[in-house]
C-alpha cells in the first residue's frame, strides 16, 4: 500500500485533535471548591483560609519536596479537580524538612488556587 502525504496529514491531524481533546478533558473542577471561602489574589482565585498538606520522602531535600508536592497535587486534584491542583499557583506555601534515616521527609502546606 502506498501512503500519500495527504494520508499522513490526516492521520497526524486526527492524532493531534485527540491529544487536544484529552488535554482539554483533563482540566476540570468537581464543584467542591465552592464549599470554601474563595477570593481573588494576584490574578488567581484562591481558597481564603483552607490549606492542604502533602508529605514525601526522598534521598535529598529536593527529591522529598517533589514527592510532597505530588502528594499535595494528587489529593487536591481528587477533591477539587485539576484546575486547583497546580502547586505553582498555590498560595501561602510552607515547606518543612525532617532528616530521616535514609534521606529527608518534606511536609508542605498551601492554599489551592486556580
Amino acid at each position: 500500500m502506498r501512503i500519500s502525504k495527504r494520508m499522513v496529514g490526516l492521520t497526524c491531524g486526527t492524532a493531534l485533535m485527540s491529544l487536544g481533546a484529552v488535554g482539554y478533558a483533563r482540566a476540570d473542577e468537581t464543584g467542591l471548591a465552592s464549599s470554601h471561602t474563595l477570593r481573588k489574589e494576584g490574578g488567581r482565585l484562591c481558597m481564603a483560609d483552607h490549606f492542604h498538606s502533602g508529605m514525601g520522602d526522598g534521598a535529598t531535600k529536593p527529591a522529598a519536596r517533589t514527592a510532597a508536592v505530588k502528594a499535595w497535587a494528587d489529593f487536591v486534584d481528587f477533591e477539587y479537580g485539576s484546575d486547583w491542583a497546580r502547586f505553582g499557583r498555590a498560595a501561602s506555601v510552607s515547606v518543612k524538612y525532617t532528616k530521616a534515616e535514609t534521606g529527608w521527609t518534606a511536609t508542605i502546606e498551601a492554599r489551592p488556587c486556580r
